[in-house]
């Protein structure tokens, strides 16, 4: 081991303890902040949101038809060529996409359902 290859063995570990002791030290300084400024740090913790999972779930289904038609077109369609990768990530992000949008179009029509159920109880 001549050369730069030997600081690997010391370089990577003093990067991962560096980035720890950063995590928690900006975690820390963040409550104390919060404490200087008369806020309880308890009470902000992280909301959560009622539609994270339709939207990762629909992320996840449309990447997954997105791969299998990109893996369908190339071994029908283009049988021929060899430099297919292209319609691998073109598919994945489209479909990805699309299913990002259909969770947006899912959360806007639940919160306008919600605000309109809440005008007629007023």
């Amino acid at each position: 081991m001549d050369g730069p290859e030997i600081l690997i063995p010391i370089l990577v570990p003093t990067v991962m303890a560096l980035t720890v002791f950063g995590i928690v030290y900006l975690y820390k300084r963040e409550r104390m902040a919060m404490i200087e400024r008369g806020m309880d740090p308890r009470r902000y913790k992280a909301q959560s949101a009622p539609f994270q999972n339709l939207k990762w779930g629909l992320l996840l289904i449309g990447s997954g038809l997105g791969l299998f038609i990109a893996y369908v077109l190339d071994r029908t369609a283009f049988a021929n060529d060899n430099d297919n990768e292209a319609i691998y990530f073109s598919l994945i992000a489209i479909f990805g996409g699309l299913g990002l949008f259909a969770s947006y179009l899912i959360e806007k029509k639940e919160t306008t359902n919600q605000k309109e159920d809440y005008k007629i109880e007023e």
